[in-house]
């Protein structure tokens, strides 16, 4: 449904640890990287792009808005959530099943060192 998603930074320096751990946990390759920002995933599959705002102004993460990365197992949910504390984000809600959206939705919600609110979710039953 998507092409890419583009997410603001305001320093750097932070977001790129909490990035690059985050993504390859995702197992999302680096696309390319430019002083001050970074893409991530394959030229002809969605990508995730981090950097400064394109008109410049201080980047703020949108009211509601979130991006949830789709991953085969439960245990990627667990080390995507583990690779974001480690990394300088915060919890928005640990690893778990979410039974009320159905009975195998198993996700963990972090925000990134920007404010940026990120999911990992798998909708199957493996571990």
């Amino acid at each position: 449904m998507f092409s890419h998603v583009t997410l603001g930074t305001n320093d750097w320096a932070r977001a790129r640890p909490f990035w690059t751990a985050v993504m390859a946990v995702l197992d999302h390759p680096v696309l390319f990287e430019h002083p001050g920002g970074i893409a991530f995933g394959l030229p002809n599959g969605p990508k995730t792009f981090v950097g400064p705002t394109f008109d410049r102004q201080p980047a703020a993460p949108g009211n509601g808005v979130h991006v949830a990365y789709l991953v085969a197992s439960r245990a990627a949910v667990d080390a995507f959530h583990g690779a974001a504390m480690a990394h300088g984000g915060s919890d928005e809600g640990a690893p778990g099943l979410r039974p009320h959206y159905h009975p195998n939705y198993y996700g963990a919600y972090v925000r990134d060192p920007d404010g940026n609110k990120l999911q990992a979710v798998c909708h199957s039953s493996k571990g």
